[in-house]
This record gives structure tokens, sequence and C-alpha cells, in this order.
């Protein structure tokens, strides 16, 4: 997989929660602190987001409100309701809400909100989400984000017709939304920026290198072979990738590794041999020794802790060097 992709899929636990929900009159409601990443999505209407900090922010039909650390937010009908007073939010519910009178855009006015989260497993949180701030504010128009304009139609559709499939639907969108999301933070953060991961993700050479590193991490990868895929000089691509990455090439690949470890011990119960061969270990103890080095925790004994039914898996893992 590339980056953006091993982020998501490394992060989350589980199905993103979301609920529907008309609101009219005054209105208020705070949400967080959330263990994840929570969003809003303004299908119909207009309100406003109280941040952790700053100003209110209006926000019209089709905007996107994406919070990577789940902090403490307010949405209303007014720029003048105080959030840590107004009652807290549940946890949004699983599945899927139709809300009769969506469809109908003649209906009686109101807003219309779908609010949600997405469960991170904190633990194996990748540097490119410590990145992103607090909020994330993605305001529609004609001219900006038009995939993600796109998702956000769909997932209004969907919510609004109640069609056959929707329970299979709206998790694979939500999924898709989050995907969109990163995209679209990263094509306006990118611009201007000299250091970190946007000016990463954005480098030709320094992107090209994260990927190789991602889609074959159990590759014997040496610093040299890594510059020669890029067409780079060896101490050009270190001295680069050190400076916006914040770790050398083969220390990122070392962490990455393990924390990529971590979520198949999480997910999976392929023995450990088999898991150290698909990180890049060929010795089962030189793996056990760098987990635990890096989590604390020796892998058999995160594997019994880390929480949630394992899922099996079939076929044998990828060899290592």
């Amino acid at each position: 997989m590339d980056v953006v992709s091993d982020v998501i899929a490394t992060m989350r636990v589980g199905r993103a929660k979301f609920r529907l929900s008309r609101r009219e009159g005054e209105w208020g409601n705070r949400f967080g602190p959330y263990p994840g990443a929570g969003f809003h999505i303004v299908l119909r209407g207009s309100c406003w987001l109280l941040p952790p900090e700053g100003a209110a922010t209006l926000l019209s039909a089709g905007d996107v409100v994406f919070l990577p650390h789940g902090a403490v937010h307010g949405m209303s009908s007014g720029p003048d309701r105080v959030a840590a007073l107004l009652p807290l939010d549940p946890e949004p519910e699983v599945g899927s809400t139709h809300l009769p009178g969506l469809a109908d855009t003649t209906a009686a006015g109101g807003t219309v909100l779908l609010c949600g989260a997405y469960r991170l497993d904190r633990g194996q949180v990748h540097p490119f989400l410590r990145a992103l701030p607090e909020v994330v504010h993605l305001p529609a128009g004609p001219d900006r984000h038009p995939a993600l304009a796109a998702v956000v139609e769909l997932l209004a559709a969907d919510l609004a017709h109640g069609k056959p499939g929707a329970d299979a639907a709206l998790p694979a969108l939500l999924d898709l939304l989050l995907v969109h999301v990163l995209r679209a933070w990263l094509e306006e953060s990118a611009r201007g920026q000299s250091a970190g991961w946007c000016a990463a993700l954005a480098d030709p050479a320094v992107a090209a290198a994260l990927n190789h590193l991602h889609r074959r991490p159990a590759h014997p990868w040496t610093v040299h072979e890594l510059a020669r895929e890029v067409g780079m000089s060896r101490t050009a691509l270190a001295r680069r990738f050190t400076q916006l990455v914040g770790r050398a090439p083969m220390a990122y690949l070392t962490w990455w590794r393990l924390s990529s470890a971590a979520r198949i011990l999480r997910d999976t119960q392929a023995p450990l041999s088999a898991v150290a061969a698909q990180v890049g270990y060929t010795s089962e103890f030189a793996f056990a020794n760098a987990f635990k080095r890096q989590h604390g925790l020796a892998p058999g004994r995160f594997r019994r802790t880390a929480g949630g039914p394992p899922r099996v898996v079939t076929g044998e893992a990828s060899a290592g060097p």
C-alpha cells in the first residue's frame, strides 16, 4: 500500500460510527473528547462550529469538518453559544439512519448534519496523523475538491433514500470520506511547506522512497538501493528524507515495520514467526527484541493485551530477507 493507505489501515479500529440528525430553532451540542477522529458534514442548511480554540466558524451545506485528535468542540445554531456549557452529545451510533424528508428538497428548513467518528488505535498513530491540526475545515465550493464533494453527495443520497444495501454502502462511503479528507488537506497544506509530512508527500523523491518502504517493508532495503530506485544519490536522499520526515530512512523503516507488526498482532492469529517474516525479520528472537524496544511489551503479551477478537489469517506470510 501507499503511505496514506497504510496510515489509515494502521490507525483505524473497527467501523466508523455516525448519526444523522435534523436541527431546528436554537440548538447546540458539545462533542468529545473522543478516542479517535471526529467528523461533521453539513448536508443541508448551515450552523456554527465552536472549535477548541479561536473564533466560531460558519458552516454551509457541503462543508466537511474533520477533528483528527478527537478534541472537545461544539456545534450550534449561533456563534455565541458556549461549547463548554452545552450538553455532551453521546457517542454516535453504528448503522444506517434514514431521515424522512431529507430527500424532499422542498421540505421545511432546518439544518441536517451527519456527525460521526473513526475510532483509532492511539498507540499506533502515524506521525502523519499527528501533524494534522485540531480542526480541518474543508468548505464546499464549485472548484474545491470535487472528489470529496462527490463522496458527500453519495452519502447524502444514500441517507436520503434508504435504498437496499445501505448498511454495506455507508461504511464504505465513510472510509472513502476519510481518504478524500486527508487528500484534500494534503493538497491545501502542501503549498509553501518546506518541511514536515505535507512537504514529504509533495516531494517526488521522498514520496517515492516512502511508498517503496510501505509497499515492500520486508525487503532488505539499504539507503543505497532506495536512492537508486528514486534516482538520487545516497547522501542527497538521506539528507532530504531526514529533513522532511524527521527520521533517517532506515530508522523510519524499522519504526514502520514494528508498527505494522503491532497491527498484525492485534488483528490476526498469525504465528510470531510469520509476523516477523512479514515485516522483514528472519529471526523471531531479533523481532521480539526489536518489538519490545519500540512498544514496551513482548509480541505475545502485546497481542494478549491489545483487545478485540483476533482474525484468522490464511495463506503464508511473505518471506523476509
